[in-house]
């Protein structure tokens, strides 16, 4: 009856001693996040932690930043898994094509050169903008737009008419 005791109260101790060496969440949230805090690349990351599965949150700069952060967690005592929420910033997007933005000599004279078979149209040049005034046939004012699309030249057409 003493060895049954003895023995129970051996697998209780042990037990206790077991369950109180693992680490708790708290602790492994409070290592985690001293460890990002170390590297300036991962401020801002979120943390949370359950029973030492860490859950990562936040933006990184790129992928590689994403990888170094979640190795970085990996490498924590008692973090059994790392879930990556961290989401990538989206490099910024390029700048929009744009059209001849100084009318040169050369482009004028090919915007003056396309319109003189036209009669009845006027081009003034203001700016990087060719501005077109008179009346046209629906047939002119195709060539016209042709022209004005191949030689990349911003226009303002808003005063031609249509004949009637």
């Amino acid at each position: 009856m003493k060895l049954i005791k003895l023995l129970t109260v051996i697998a209780v101790s042990a037990t206790l001693f077991f369950v109180s060496c693992k680490p708790k969440d708290a602790d492994i949230k409070a290592k985690v996040e001293e460890a990002l805090k170390a590297d300036n690349m991962m401020t801002g990351t979120t943390v949370e932690v359950n029973e030492g599965i860490v859950t990562l949150g936040g933006q990184c700069k790129d992928d590689s930043c994403k990888a170094h952060c979640q190795k970085t967690v990996e490498a924590v005592k008692g973090v059994k898994s790392v879930v990556n929420n961290c989401t990538v910033t989206p490099p910024p997007p390029p700048p929009p094509a744009s059209m001849t933005t100084v009318m040169d000599a050369a482009t004028k004279q090919k915007v003056t050169d396309g319109l003189k078979d036209i009669k009845g149209v006027t081009v003034t040049f203001e700016g990087d903008k060719a501005v077109l005034a008179g009346t046209v046939s629906k047939d002119d004012r195709r060539k016209i737009m042709q022209m004005l699309a191949s030689a990349k030249v911003m226009s303002d057409v808003s005063k031609l008419m249509d004949k009637k």
